[in-house]
């Protein structure tokens, strides 16, 4: 399976300490090595950086680790192959252009059948299970919306909602949603968040003794919030929250504004994965 991070601020942030946590994951202190990417947005416009190389060892990102990167929004992603091949087309974050804005989008876990439906006006560029996953969403905006990007981001989030859990049911699916503006992310199996605020506090990296206080970045009057969503947690010194398989949390400005919460007894499928060749 691969590895996802969301992060949304209420201004513009470092992301790069997180991103050092996940890419070390791939290939590195995790099995993650077939590809690795990173959205960041500036307005509704997203800045992607895609490499089917590991995450760990690429000068790219190792570029991107050590220089400040500041985004108010950003989806990062490293891959486990189980389907299709490692090849740029393949990575994540995928992206697409809907009414004069990017939306980006990541996925870990497998859907088995979803490329057994049929799509009307999207087209995948790789074969991944991921790509048409996102094409089967659009499609259904679309349907629901028209030619138009939904003003009200609860209208979209219950439309995410009710595809993430007919498409779950298929299989495994976690994955980030953005827009410039607001972060979905679904809970398939395994996806976690917490919210960073002041009075901030020394946090470390799992997977590196890699140390940073937010408010020695943001100044001690800062009155930053974010809000980071990942896979696994990525820190210690922090409280992580697990979200329950099925629920959908929606993000603006570093803030939880909604979760949608599935039924009693729902359970996400887990069909038995083939490693991709």
């Amino acid at each position: 399976m691969c590895e996802l991070l969301g992060m949304v601020a209420s201004q513009p942030a470092d992301v790069q300490f997180s991103f050092t946590g996940l890419a070390l994951r791939g290939g590195q202190t995790g099995p993650h090595a077939d590809g690795w990417g990173l959205a960041l947005y500036e307005g509704k416009f997203a800045r992607v950086f895609l490499e089917e190389h590991p995450a760990y060892s690429s000068p790219l990102a190792k570029f991107l680790r050590e220089n400040p990167i500041l985004a108010q929004l950003a989806v990062a992603h490293v891959r486990k192959m189980t389907r299709g091949t490692a090849c740029i087309q393949n990575t994540h974050p995928f992206v697409r252009v809907v009414n004069g804005r990017h939306l980006v989008f990541a996925h870990n876990g497998t859907l088995p059948n979803v490329r057994k439906r049929p799509l009307r006006y999207e087209s995948a560029l790789g074969d991944t299970d991921s790509e048409h996953a996102f094409c089967v969403i659009l499609e259904a905006l679309r349907e629901r919306f028209g030619p138009y990007y939904p003003e009200d981001p609860h209208q979209l989030g219950q439309v995410l909602f009710e595809l993430g859990n007919e498409l779950g049911q298929d299989g495994v699916f976690n994955f980030l949603f953005a827009d410039g503006a607001h972060l979905f992310a679904r809970c398939g199996d395994s996806l976690y968040s917490t919210v960073r605020k002041p009075p901030f506090g020394e946090v470390t990296l799992l997977d590196a003794e890699v140390s940073m206080n937010f408010g020695d970045h943001q100044g001690a009057d800062s009155t930053l919030r974010m809000a980071a969503v990942a896979t696994k947690p990525l820190t210690r010194n922090e409280t992580w929250v697990r979200g329950e398989p099925g629920t959908l949390w929606l993000f603006k400005n570093g803030d939880l504004l909604d979760t949608w919460a599935p039924a009693p007894g729902y359970v996400e499928a887990s069909p038995q994965i083939t490693p991709a060749p």
